[in-house]
């Protein structure tokens, strides 16, 4: 009696903790609520010395240079890479708890484009779990290529989703696959025909739809997200803000508003859609959710790369230049902003309970309170010479992939910050 007692406590605990691990999971871009918001019950640090032992659980040396944020899914982390000497674009698989670096896995050998943006690298895109696959998106071979693979680095299919050899500026590629229900949503934007939306079926790779886009060339990453009951894509770019529905890619509806080139993903509230972008024209822009596209307001700032913050009735932006906004997403009021830092960011603001965490491009995290109160900040941590990747809270500890060294010849690390 008393070992089936043992028995149905240790079945429990192991229950209990499952469930707490997988209720933290960071299975793609922009977390599991697809909004850039850390689990309520996830605690990150407020301020911590990277040089101390204490304060920092571990950090990992990466081979090459990449923009992805972690994927954290069981026990593992997942993350992309590009080497350019080698030519080579790889996952790479850590340890969840000790950081160590279990493997590395080679995608695509020798198919590097020739150019891209300085602040732009090879592995941009962040990988995307679901249903024990793991799915990473490259720009390769002058084509955008997505991979299945499963925990262990077995290659299940790998598919051409379209061409893309853009002709006007060779800046590279960014957006993430996002996988809905059993498709892996890829935008693959550029100034030729072939750029569109396309849904590819999880199990096999066989393109399930496509939805022609302008030729135009856009970095934003798709979003899945529920409004008014009902589960759409959004997009931004090519003057227009778009929802489609994600079985069939059927346009739902569209609003012209925005700007040609957004790098941004769109953000959203109860009765809000709104995103921001920066060329040719730089601003942010705010529409109903009701689906008529009506716009409600828009604001001539720059976030041009990063994403847009938003919570209950408010919208965060950390601008281009440094200065960090908080306005009313009903009328767009301005609430409060400040000057916070000298320019330069391109990580996305991400929400850990009431505090909003900005990294900007010198190495600095920045923790704010996110309240439309009054600027308040709580704490600033020097964390390496430069993050371009989105910091990603989980368990209560915050990933951050950070460089150190001169821009020639910086290495790249992936940081856990909190306690052993």
């Amino acid at each position: 009696m008393k070992h089936s007692l043992l028995l149905l406590s240790m079945l429990a605990f192991f229950s209990f903790f499952t469930a707490e691990v997988a209720a933290q999971d960071w299975p793609q871009w922009r977390g599991p609520a697809s909004n850039n918001h850390a689990a309520t019950n996830a605690q990150a640090p407020l301020r911590w010395d990277i040089t101390s032992s204490s304060d920092l659980a571990w950090k990992t040396q990466i081979p090459g240079r990449g923009h992805s944020t972690p994927c954290v899914v069981q026990d593992s982390i997942y993350l992309t890479t590009a080497d350019t000497d080698a030519g080579t674009q790889s996952v790479l698989k850590l340890d969840r708890i000790s950081g160590r670096l279990v493997d590395q896995w080679v995608i695509h050998r020798g198919t590097l484009p020739a150019q891209i943006h300085p602040h732009n690298s090879h592995a941009s895109p962040s990988p995307a779990f679901a249903d024990n696959r793991l799915f990473v998106a490259f720009h390769t071979d002058d084509a955008i290529w997505v991979t299945a693979l499963t925990r262990e680095g077995r290659e299940l299919w790998k598919r051409k989703v379209s061409d893309f050899a853009p002709v006007a500026f060779q800046f590279g590629y960014g957006a993430s696959p996002i996988v809905e229900d059993d498709l892996v949503i890829v935008a693959a934007e550029y100034d030729g025909a072939a750029s569109g939306l396309y849904a590819l079926d999880a199990a096999t790779g066989n393109q399930v739809w496509k939805v022609p886009r302008p030729a135009n060339l856009n970095f934003a990453s798709p979003i899945v997200t529920t409004i008014s009951g009902k589960r759409q894509i959004l997009l931004a770019g090519a003057d227009m803000i778009c929802a489609y529905e994600p079985r069939t890619g059927k346009e739902l509806w569209r609003s012209d508003t925005s700007t040609e080139a957004i790098c941004g993903t769109v953000v959203w509230d109860e009765h809000h859609i709104m995103v921001s972008g920066g060329n040719p024209k730089a601003g942010v822009w705010c529409i109903g959710n009701d689906g008529s596209g009506a716009p409600l307001w828009e604001h001539p700032v720059r976030c041009y790369e990063q994403s847009l913050l938003a919570i209950k009735d408010y919208v965060f932006a950390a601008a281009d230049n440094g200065v960090v906004y908080c306005w009313r997403s009903q009328d767009g009021k301005e609430m409060w902003k400040k000057r916070l830092f000298g320019g330069g960011i391109s990580a996305s603001p991400m929400l850990v309970g009431n505090r909003m965490y900005i990294a900007s491009e010198d190495g600095d995290v920045y923790v704010v309170t996110a309240s439309p109160e009054g600027f308040n900040l709580l704490a600033e941590n020097p964390s390496g010479d430069s993050i371009f990747a989105t910091p990603v809270a989980i368990d209560d500890r915050m990933l951050i992939r950070t460089g150190v060294g001169p821009a020639e010849n910086r290495q790249e690390y992936l940081i856990a910050i909190g306690k052993k």
